[in-house]
């Protein structure tokens, strides 16, 4: 595993025995620290402490910027103030996702741009491709550290490592030049394993500290670091995208039930005349829950038909949920077959095993388990 690439938090991982790493599209990453499942549940319950610091980060700069940035993505950005970051997404012309990704506002004319990992290369060069007017774009990934505090014990785990206020800080929104374990640091609320929490953007050489501090302010709260796996059923939970799976070049955000951060009435963008026939015609495939109700687990690509055995679609994720201890999955399938309660059957090793729509997301914040 040594031509993968690692981040400025590599060398602490050895601090935990039970640390397994994998390779994640290129980069040597932990899977898991001490297990899948017992670092979900502390991030539902306690607080889960993830090295992200793969994801890709580029500065946008210029007078042209905000245009730049509106013409590139589905999100209206003209909404967003100083101080805030929105979700959105790039569509290629035929409104197939480049990639989905978080934009931070810096200043009137300076933003960031933060994007998954295994599409850096492709993005810095979609960018590039479309670039018009007064506009700088700079990669500053190698140089950049993330790190994200996630769980119900979050803001008072970080409240022990920072002093700013951060219950006034609402979410999606951030701090520039906070000091986090006496580092400079943006802080952010914001995270993509559907509980409260916070991701922290440094100098890649301050990560080592700031990740030590972190648990060390952590320990009588319960928190622990959490590894790829847990980030997976965390997000999955939650209903939250991954791309490659949820989303990619042969699916729309509208089809992967997106349709509220792509905002047609906001000025054009790449990908808007294919978006609005498609939401006019009607999304031929939409992403669904799906619940197995025979014994098996629906996996990433398992075909999906109806009754009569016709193919009409596959599984994106799936997994047993932690939280749920049931049988779940997420499936893109043909519009007809995506009413809440449809029987549906999954392949799973060469057997046809039913399974129903269901309602998603499957875990909300606050909200009872069942």
């Amino acid at each position: 595993m040594s031509s993968l690439q690692r981040t400025p938090l590599y060398p602490l991982y050895s601090d935990f025995p039970s640390t397994r790493c994998i390779d994640f599209g290129g980069w040597e990453l932990p899977v898991q620290f001490s297990g899948i499942v017992q670092e979900h549940e502390a991030v539902r319950k306690h607080a889960g402490l993830f090295d992200v610091s793969h994801m890709g980060e580029f500065m946008i700069s210029g007078q042209d910027a905000e245009a730049f940035i509106q013409n590139m993505t589905t999100n209206d950005v003209s909404r967003i103030t100083v101080g805030q970051a929105q979700y959105t997404l790039m569509c290629d012309d035929n409104g197939g996702t480049v990639d989905d990704l978080l934009v931070y506002k810096l200043s009137s004319d300076r933003f960031m741009l933060v994007v998954n990992a295994s599409n850096i290369d492709k993005d810095l060069q979609w960018l590039h491709e479309h670039v018009a007017g007064d506009v700088v774009i700079r990669n500053v990934s190698a140089e950049t550290a993330l790190i994200a505090l996630q769980g119900p014990a979050a803001e008072n785990i970080l409240s022990k490592a920072t002093s700013e206020a951060l219950g006034d800080l609402p979410s999606f929104h951030f701090i520039q030049n906070a000091q986090v374990c006496g580092h400079a640091a943006l802080l952010s609320r914001t995270g993509y394993t559907g509980e409260d929490g916070f991701e922290i953007y440094c100098s890649a050489g301050d990560a080592q500290d700031i990740w030590r501090g972190l648990l060390s302010a952590g320990e009588d709260h319960g928190l622990i670091p959490a590894g790829l796996g847990a980030r997976d059923t965390l997000r999955f939970e939650a209903k939250l995208p991954l791309y490659g799976q949820e989303l990619s070049s042969t699916i729309s955000p509208l089809e992967a039930s997106l349709g509220y951060f792509v905002k047609l009435d906001s000025g054009d963008f790449i990908g808007r005349k294919a978006l609005q026939q498609q939401k006019q015609d009607g999304v031929p495939r939409k992403l669904v829950g799906i619940e197995l109700i025979d014994r098996g687990i629906p996996r990433s690509h398992y075909p999906v038909f109806n009754g009569n055995g016709e193919p009409i679609g596959e599984v994106t994720s799936g997994t047993q949920s932690p939280s749920l201890k049931r049988n779940l999955g997420l499936a893109l399938i043909e519009t007809p077959y995506a009413s809440l309660d449809s029987e549906v059957w999954v392949e799973i090793r060469g057997k046809k095993l039913k399974a129903k729509v269901v309602k998603t997301p499957f875990y909300k914040r606050g909200a009872a388990l069942s």
